[in-house]
């Protein structure tokens, strides 16, 4: 790495997670040293990041190629796009080697997970009391491969233990929030979440607020810039010359407090209803045929929003001295604003 330039390479620059990050950079105290580049689908968002000083290379999550040639020029990867795409996180690391064995230099990756990894089979029915610590590193390893997003995290991992990176992985929880910023203003960054926002979407095509069984499981939560701030202060140390853990103790959950389901379910429901978009204020259980056509898989639905997902980000605050603020009930407040903004654009007013 030269001492004038850092080389950044950013997969899915233009999603809820990677367009606050690409935010961040661009507001960077040092963001005049960075080379940015992304790789996005087509051309007319290229030219809109251009306007803000980023390389866009055209193409996708399935070009393993084009992913490996970009990586093999970066100092450092964040990887916010599909976490449970193992081929793309191969074809990241063989990059990420090529540049380890041609410059000497140890590249950094740091990859989005997320705590779906945690996630039981409760389906709604029971809270499970599991709560997972990103400073317990045996218990985390305890994780079988067959969960959620873990064959890549371990993946990543495995090429730290290599030597040829530095590996840090970020486990997002339920994330919340409307994202902001340049890449929002150009229209060109998904400024939604997915759980809570699908939750939304899912009442107002019903016309009445869901629920996944009881709603009897947990599951954590962050606010979209606080988790942005974990990703910069995780980028800034890793940099320096004192870098945090990383590789098997570099696990960091961005999670801030938790959230009994049922709650989300009620305050989901009842918002609605409040604004004339539901028949009644009480949610109501998705049937079969409804998990299929909303969440296209039994999986998504029993294992992920059904599932209890408990964490502390012990290590997060510990090592990163992250400090997020806004918890559940800034959460279950920020819901109606979603909802008001989600069915003008259902509406066709946006």
């Amino acid at each position: 790495m030269t001492p004038t330039t850092t080389h950044i390479f950013l997969t899915g620059a233009t999603g809820y997670i990677g367009g606050t990050i690409v935010t961040l950079l661009l507001k960077h105290p040092k963001s005049d040293s960075f080379k940015i580049t992304v790789l996005v689908r087509n051309t007319e968002k290229a030219k809109q990041l251009k306007s803000l000083g980023i390389k866009a290379e055209i193409g996708s999550h399935s070009d393993v190629d084009k992913l490996e040639e970009l990586a093999s020029a970066a100092d450092v990867v964040f990887a916010t796009a599909d976490c449970d795409d193992l081929e793309a996180a191969k074809a990241i690391l063989k990059g990420l080697k090529k540049r380890n064995e041609t410059t000497g230099h140890v590249p950094i990756l740091i990859h989005t997970s997320g705590t779906a990894v945690l996630c039981d089979n409760a389906a709604g029915m029971y809270a499970s009391d599991t709560i997972y610590s990103d400073t317990n590193v045996s218990q985390l390893e305890s994780l079988p491969p067959t969960q959620l997003h873990r064959q890549v995290d371990l993946a990543v991992i495995a090429a730290d233990l290599q030597g040829y990176i530095k590996s840090y992985i970020v486990l997002p929880s339920t994330i919340w929030g409307i994202a902001s910023g340049p890449l929002v203003d150009l229209k060109i960054q998904n400024p939604h979440s997915q759980q809570i926002p699908n939750l939304i979407k899912i009442g107002l095509a019903r016309g009445q607020g869901a629920k996944i069984g009881e709603g009897k499981n947990y599951w954590p939560n962050v606010e979209i810039d606080e988790l942005g701030e974990l990703y910069n202060i995780l980028f800034d140390l890793a940099l320096s010359d004192a870098p945090p853990p990383h590789g098997r103790e570099g696990l960091y959950f961005g999670a801030t407090d938790e959230h009994l389901l049922a709650d989300l379910y009620d305050t989901v429901a009842r918002d609605l209803y409040e604004l004339g978009k539901a028949k009644s204020e009480e949610p109501t259980a998705l049937s079969k045929e409804e998990v299929l056509k909303f969440y296209g898989s039994e999986v998504i639905a029993t294992t992920v929003m059904g599932g209890n997902s408990r964490c502390r980000a012990d290590r997060a605050r510990r090592d990163l001295r992250w400090k997020p603020v806004k918890g559940t009930k800034e959460m279950l407040a920020s819901i109606k604003d979603e909802i008001r903004v989600l069915s003008a654009i259902a509406e066709g007013q946006v």
